[in-house]
């Protein structure tokens, strides 16, 4: 059993752990036995995660300047790379694969230093920091939207996509109705935790500023934060436009399937969700996102001609309506940006994903960029 073990490492937040736990179900179903390494924030995330054992390894972040800060970060990235070793040693894993996130550092950098064949995940656009520190060390990248242009590292990365959620492929097996005029129009907006609170106060403000006719069509599915739910409510009630705000929708991925456009933020999840199904989008990146992976991946869908990018800071409700207007009177459009979207999905991202980890594991992989 031992030989047929894979290690995923992931950090504890739902965003890193959710494409591991895509591939930890592949690969069993290929025959493999799964373990997890994590850091103890995965405690509300794990709970279902398919491991045989989940492994806990200290882990830090290099955020701080201080002094004292950065040495405990040190020594405690080094506690874990030796915990880590000491798992490793003991399951003798055929591969190590990272997802991301400041808690994959020790497993990735001690599998590295034992010469096990290694595989990091990158989702986004843009690489980040514990993907970067740890790229030139392992044997192959997966990558969610990381091509080639500007990636030191091409040579070894499969464009793989990004696993998304079973509900997500059947949701994608849902046509686009281009909306005819008069019809109802599906308005979807959402944009997580850290996003929704812009669109709670941009996206009812440019509604009232739509011609009546357009305002009348309208139906809206809007995430708000629970601090902001009542009071958008209310802004649709008072236009007379049919929405539902909640803070969270479990049927998310069904909701996408009925939209005739969709608004939000550009997270890698988000985006690789809104191809796969394939629906018009505009991309509002997070602005103050770090590594602005955010903006990166917004412009890979658009490029392909599935959505619009607009920065926060140019989209007055003014701006929005004039955008919403256009978009309404141009239904082929919609239908273009819909079948565009869909052209670049990638449905078969876990299947890739686990061909990729296969290959490494046998040594097949020659980092040829083919799985």
């Amino acid at each position: 059993m031992a030989e047929r073990t894979i290690l995923l490492a992931a950090g504890g937040t739902g965003g890193h752990l959710f494409p591991a736990e895509a591939l930890a179900h592949e690969l069993i179903a290929r025959g493999w036995r799964v373990d997890l390494a994590t850091d103890d924030r995965a405690g509300r995330f794990s709970g279902t995660f398919p491991a045989t054992e989940v492994h806990m390894v200290s882990a830090a972040t290099f955020g701080s300047k201080n002094p004292i800060a950065l040495a405990r970060s040190f020594w405690t990235i080094w506690r874990g790379v030796r915990q880590a070793g000491a798992v490793i040693a003991r399951i003798k894993p055929a591969a190590v694969v990272g997802f991301g996130g400041y808690p994959t550092l020790p497993p990735l950098y001690a599998a590295t230093r034992r010469g096990l064949p290694t595989l990091v995940h990158e989702q986004n656009a843009v690489m980040g920091r514990a993907n970067k520190a740890l790229a030139g060390r392992v044997t192959a990248i997966a990558g969610g939207f990381l091509g080639a242009e500007g990636n030191p590292y091409a040579a070894k990365t499969v464009v793989t996509g990004n696993p998304v959620r079973p509900a997500v492929l059947e949701a994608a097996r849902t046509p686009y109705a281009e909306p005819q005029p008069g019809d109802v129009f599906r308005l979807l907006v959402f944009g997580g935790s850290q996003g929704a609170q812009f669109f709670s106060d941009a996206v009812p403000a440019a509604i009232a500023l739509l011609p009546a006719d357009l305002r009348e069509r309208l139906a809206v599915t809007q995430q708000a934060r629970a601090d902001d739910m009542e009071r958008v409510k209310a802004a649709y009630a008072g236009l007379g436009v049919p929405a539902e705000v909640a803070p969270f929708f479990n049927d998310m991925a069904a909701r996408m399937a009925s939209a005739h456009l969709v608004i939000s933020r550009s997270g890698a999840s988000t985006v690789s969700e809104i191809a796969v199904i394939g629906r018009p989008a505009l991309l509002v990146p997070y602005p103050y996102a770090l590594d602005h992976d955010q903006a990166a991946n917004a412009a890979a869908l658009a490029a392909a001609g599935g959505g619009e990018v607009h920065a926060q800071a140019t989209l007055s409700p003014d701006r929005i309506a004039s955008l919403l207007a256009g978009l309404m009177n141009s239904p082929s459009r919609l239908a273009a940006m819909a079948a565009a979207a869909r052209g670049s999905g990638r449905p078969d991202a876990t299947r890739l994903l686990a061909d990729l980890t296969e290959a490494i594991a046998s040594g097949k992989f020659k980092g040829d960029k083919t799985p």
